[in-house]
């Protein structure tokens, strides 16, 4: 593939994706686009969240969901990481000419129960159709509207030093479990996706104690996002690979396909930064919740800038986390 030409690692979540957004899409569109979940937008001196999200996920069913609740599991979960309590929603389809008329109203009704779980309308959109073979199906477009609460401040530059990281449950799931159902693998799995709304939890953390930052595991997964936090932060960020959990079958899973858990995305999984003094307080919040009930402290903000990520391993050596450099699950999501 051609140096001057878009690659399936722009849409990996790593490396190429930032450097394709700093050097095309921030170039164009300036310091207006927000690096966050959801951008932030003043108003009549309150907050509104808004964010917007594409779903291409192969296959559209999975065990645990398919596209249609995924849509708005990730739409509800960039605003409410924001600190935004979400309300409303947008549903724009790209469909292939076959597309099965039952099949999208599953995937409909799909989408109304998780909505209606999550507390949020689905209130406009937009349906295209493309000729056959243009769209692999079906593709979803969601955008999100919530607000944010008076006085409710999360931002990069509140991280520091001393604060702990936290996590709502093990991680993997989602990358492993679509990864599995490929038929060019051809493997039997048991591994369900961890989709769900995380606004439950962003609640209970933000009532707990002093949330720094939130942000949502899902295209690089959690290696992704402690990364883009030291980043921003100018902080370093410890892992302790020992604290965080994978479910022995996304672990045999990723072993079979020379994968790391901490490299696949999460549909259900948040990444907390957390003042220390508050982080108990915070987890036992979080396990009061059910998406919360495997939460735990996995890592630390360390001062200094380089490495921006290290990882304590289970051997007891320190080694610096990388990011992969190309696409390793490619419409994972």
């Amino acid at each position: 593939m051609p140096s001057d030409a878009v690659t399936l690692a722009h849409g990996s979540g790593g490396r190429a994706s930032r450097e394709l957004l700093r050097t095309i899409v921030e170039t164009a569109f300036g310091a207006s686009v927000t690096r966050d979940d959801c951008a932030r937008v003043p108003n009549d001196g309150g907050t509104i969240a808004f964010t917007t999200d594409t779903f291409v996920v192969t296959p559209r069913f999975f065990p645990g969901g398919d596209i249609g609740s995924l849509a708005v599991h990730g739409t509800v979960n960039d605003l409410a990481v924001g600190g935004a309590v979400p309300k409303y929603l947008s549903c724009g389809f790209v469909a292939e000419e076959g597309l099965a008329l039952a099949e999208l109203a599953t995937i409909c009704e799909s989408m109304r129960q998780a909505a209606e779980a999550a507390g949020v309308q689905i209130v406009t959109g937009d349906t295209k159709v493309v000729p056959r073979g243009e769209a692999d199906g079906l593709y979803i477009n969601t955008s999100g509207v919530g607000f944010i609460p008076q006085g409710r401040v999360l931002e990069h530059s509140s991280i520091r030093p001393g604060d702990v990281v936290v996590i709502n449950g093990d991680i993997g799931r989602h990358g492993a479990c679509v990864a599995g159902m490929r038929q060019d693998y051809g493997l039997e799995h048991n591994i369900q996706s961890d989709s769900a709304n995380l606004a439950p939890v962003c609640a209970a953390m933000l009532e707990a104690g002093a949330v720094r930052y939130l942000r949502d595991a899902t295209r690089g997964g959690v290696g992704a996002v402690v990364t883009e936090l030291a980043n921003e932060s100018g902080c370093q960020f410890t892992l302790d690979e020992s604290a965080i959990a994978v479910q022995p079958s996304v672990r045999a899973l990723c072993e079979l396909l020379g994968l790391s858990p901490l490299h696949l995305a999460c549909e259900g999984r948040l990444v907390g930064v957390v003042a220390a003094a508050d982080a108990d307080a915070i987890v036992a919040a979080m396990r009061a919740v059910p998406e919360g009930s495997g939460s735990r402290i996995i890592g630390e903000v360390r001062a200094g800038a380089e490495p921006p990520v290290t990882i304590k391993t289970m051997l007891g050596t320190e080694t610096v986390l990388s990011l992969p450099a190309g696409e390793l699950l490619p419409r994972i999501c």
